[in-house]
């Protein structure tokens, strides 16, 4: 097949453009990397799409302070027109230590491609590239492109964008490209996606801290009021357990094989897995509890005192299904309610984003399952994701007819959002293929 040929033979010069592009600090966030970072990704990324036939190519600054790549380029007259998604921003590296290669450098071994945002989402972006210049002069489809540059940090930028500019980026089919597949080889589409409700919540037990042992036995404590209420939150199973949820939906895609998961999530040998339902059930159809962060003394240093005040940040990833607000006000209230020893109790709303469910009848997500066929030889899979992408729903609601298709090189052991994170450079190559194959066919 020619076009495999010719991304086997562009696919140097992709590693190139990736060592590039992942050598920019992008990380959305002032307060730790220079925002010059992120202008310098911006403007490659402008530049690089520019060379692959891309007109009216600008920066538009968005509500957060961030800027989006937006561009499109012209097909043949009444064709249909594809929208293409990325961003450029990354996760911070966290802890540097724990990287066996440099983070920002993009360095191969054991046949894959390290660095930070290698896959998430730099790497969808080399996709969107390698696809377009295999294709050459052949694109039988108008195209527009969105890349963003704050989608890690949760600010919505885009989010707010995206309704304003509505004619802007309006197109028949949208190719969310910051997901991934089963696992290396084994192609998929998500088709799913869980919301999120985020609370802070504070408990106060007294004016200050008291004595342990002359105060401890008959006076509340604010963290074992904390631990108290935390605890109500799952079952002896694991279950995510707040009043008013379904916990018991089950999950009637494509199975999530249990000795995959272990190895996935770096189970530690001798623990099981929470929840009473399939791996499946529990990542992508019912309600998961969280807990991000607790404010209490640490271990070393503490004293031998009673605790008059504690906090904890909570996570709730909601299925669809479920409406995320309702999620909010549910957790809330079994806060609330399960507060023993009448300490006083606040629970601060943080963040919400709805569950996405995607329409796949229509003849975009036929012709991405042949093209994904084609590509890796295999059928592809209808996975769900336990992640949350808000700016699906954005697109759903501002662009009620168009097709939302989410595909991508972040399979499980890129390792995103954690250190080490990498790339299989087959994935890069093999989506490319696919969305070549993808772009032919839905012209025709």
């Amino acid at each position: 097949m020619e076009l495999r040929e010719r991304i086997a033979g562009l696919m140097p010069r992709a590693k190139r453009d990736l060592t590039e592009l992942v050598s920019f600090r992008s990380v959305a966030d002032a307060r730790q990397f220079p925002p010059q970072e992120c202008e310098k990704a911006a403007q490659w990324v402008l530049n690089a799409f520019a060379d692959v036939g891309f007109t009216d190519l600008d920066l538009h600054e968005t509500s957060d302070g961030s800027k989006a790549v937006y561009g499109r380029r012209q097909g043949p007259a009444g064709a249909r027109t594809v929208l293409l998604y990325a961003h450029y921003d990354v996760q911070p590296p966290l802890d540097e230590q724990a990287w066996h290669t440099p983070p920002f450098e993009l360095t191969e071994k054991n046949d894959r491609w390290y660095g930070r945002g290698a896959a998430d989402c730099k790497g969808n972006i080399l996709v969107h590239l390698t696809a377009l210049r295999a294709l050459g002069d052949d694109v039988p489809v108008n195209l527009k492109l969105i890349v963003e540059g704050s989608e890690e940090q949760g600010t919505g930028g885009l989010e707010d964008f995206v309704p304003k500019h509505a004619d802007l980026l309006r197109a028949d089919t949208i190719l969310v490209c910051d997901t991934g597949n089963a696992a290396v080889g084994k192609p998929a589409v998500t088709v799913s996606l869980r919301g999120i409700a985020n609370v802070v919540v504070t408990v106060e037990a007294l004016s200050t801290e008291i004595h342990s042992g002359m105060y401890g036995g008959a006076a509340p404590d604010a963290l074992a009021a904390l631990i108290h209420m935390l605890s109500t939150l799952r079952d002896e199973q694991g279950n995510t357990t707040i009043k008013g949820l379904d916990n018991t939906q089950v999950w009637d895609g494509a199975p999530y094989p249990e000795r995959a998961f272990f190895t996935d999530a770096h189970v530690l040998d001798g623990e099981r897995l929470l929840g009473s339902g399939s791996v499946s059930d529990m990542l992508w159809a019912r309600p998961a509890l969280t807990v991000l962060g607790i404010d209490c003394p640490p271990v070393v240093g503490s004293a031998a005192a009673i605790q008059p005040r504690a906090r904890a940040r909570l996570n709730l990833r909601v299925p669809p299904g479920i409406e995320a607000k309702t999620a909010m006000r549910a957790l809330s209230a079994q806060l609330t309610s399960v507060a023993p020893w009448g300490v006083r109790v606040t629970v601060e709303p943080e963040q919400t984003g709805q569950p996405f469910l995607a329409k796949t009848d229509g003849p975009a997500y036929r012709m991405l399952f042949e093209a994904m066929k084609e590509a890796y030889g295999v059928e592809a899979a209808e996975l769900g994701q336990g992640g949350s992408i808000p700016l699906c729903n954005i697109f759903a609601d501002t662009y009620p007819d168009a097709e939302i298709i989410l595909m991508g090189v972040e399979e499980p052991q890129t390792l995103i959002h954690a250190p080490n994170e990498s790339v299989d450079p087959g994935e890069i190559a093999d989506m490319a293929l696919t969305q070549a194959l993808f772009l032919r066919r839905y012209g025709s």
